[in-house]
């Protein structure tokens, strides 16, 4: 069956809170990511679209290109960016190929407030090393092991971390996994994520090839 794909405008104007953005890029760093969590994909962010603000992209990364939108610095770690600029930046500048999963569910005052909430409290949270980042991921699988739980305080998140935290505080994943538990191959199609409310759509190819580049910082 011949891929779905959509240009980066269409893909913008269509996203919805809760949307799932995959990305996966071909450097070393993204390698070994994917080698790390034994995923198809190397990074995961989410829509945050919330009255007239324009479309937000939720999510972590080592870099500090794009202002975070919740602080109005450059920051590395949790960041709240604008989502055309950050799917362009990744894209563009790490090479990235870019997927949508749309998200069916029915959004309440309660969900969106859950999610504010959450942006307040990760905003700005540091983002693990990559030894670290492998130690969560075989302590997520590890029952008898203990780790940071999806609803508690992280002292550095991983971008599947972040949404995962988010999913469960809006009430679409169930509690009781560990946050390290996910990874971005989580949020992969092919892998069966169990929500608790709502349903994702297959991935949608996002052309980004034409995409005005965005003003940033190194």
């Amino acid at each position: 069956m011949a891929e779905t794909r959509i240009t980066l405008d269409e893909a913008v104007n269509l996203t919805r809170t809760g949307d799932v953005w995959l990305f996966r890029g071909q450097s070393p760093a993204d390698r070994a990511i994917r080698m790390t969590t034994n995923s198809p994909v190397n990074h995961v962010g989410m829509s945050v679209v919330l009255d007239d603000l324009p479309p937000l992209m939720w999510h972590a990364e080592m870099g500090r290109s794009l202002p975070d939108v919740w602080t109005g610095t450059h920051q590395r770690g949790v960041q709240l960016h604008d989502l055309r600029d950050a799917v362009v930046t990744w894209a563009r500048k790490y090479g990235q190929r870019a997927w949508l999963r749309q998200l069916e569910f029915d959004h309440t005052r309660e969900s969106d407030d859950a999610l504010l909430r959450t942006i307040a409290r990760l905003d700005g949270t540091p983002f693990p090393s990559t030894a670290r980042l492998a130690s969560r991921w075989l302590r997520g699988r590890l029952p008898n092991l203990r780790g940071p739980r999806p609803d508690g305080d992280l002292e550095t998140a991983y971008c599947a971390e972040v949404v995962a935290v988010t999913y469960e505080a809006m009430g679409l994943l169930p509690a009781g996994k560990r946050a390290s538990w996910y990874d971005p191959g989580r949020f992969w199609s092919g892998d069966d994520l169990e929500l608790s409310g709502g349903t994702l759509s297959q991935e949608i190819a996002v052309d980004v090839l034409d995409a005005e580049i965005p003003e940033r910082v190194s």
